[in-house]
């Protein structure tokens, strides 16, 4: 979901259970998108250049679908994930892959993991499931996801500020 010109906005917690989380969601009014379902993601990069820019390309698989992302550097903030982001569905992923490799992009990280999508209104809410915990990511304007913390029995406390790239790279 995107915001103000192409604008992620999100926060992410660290949750004890999906089922609890599954459980609060549909008590507040989230309805189900897509399943729990796995996810492959594969960072693309050519020669470290998006890394040192503080930006990402991903090839996504999710849900029987494919989605080419690009994360620009994200902009300070103590708790809410904020970064320009593109996002396009990808019709063929094996042909989007022999197109970034003709670009001279290679893939440099795999990240698998497993995810639900709902949504409520303009907020979306994400499932995941790592090798390294399970977490509740919510996306949407700032104020509308404040004000579901409370009812959805999210704290501060809770929220992890480092990117799922990152704690892969820290499990292995």
């Amino acid at each position: 979901m995107k915001h103000a010109e192409h604008v992620e906005i999100e926060m992410k917690f660290r949750i004890p259970s999906l089922e609890l989380s599954r459980l609060r969601l549909e008590a507040c009014g989230f309805a189900p998108v897509h399943a729990q379902d796995g996810e492959v993601s594969v960072l693309w990069d050519r020669d470290g250049e998006l890394r040192a820019k503080g930006g990402a390309l991903r090839l996504r698989r999710y849900g029987g679908r494919a989605a080419l992302t690009w994360k620009g550097a994200r902009v300070p903030d103590p708790l809410l994930k904020i970064r320009p982001e593109l996002e396009t569905a990808v019709a063929d992923p094996l042909a989007m892959e022999g197109i970034l490799a003709q670009l001279g992009f290679s893939p440099v990280f795999e990240m698998r993991k497993s995810r639900s999508v709902w949504r409520r209104g303009p907020l979306e809410a994400c499932l995941d499931e790592t090798p390294f915990g399970c977490y509740l990511e919510l996306e949407g304007a700032p104020e509308a996801i404040r004000e579901a913390m409370g009812p959805l029995g999210l704290e501060e406390a809770q929220v992890e500020p480092r990117s799922y790239v990152t704690l892969f790279q820290e499990l292995a």
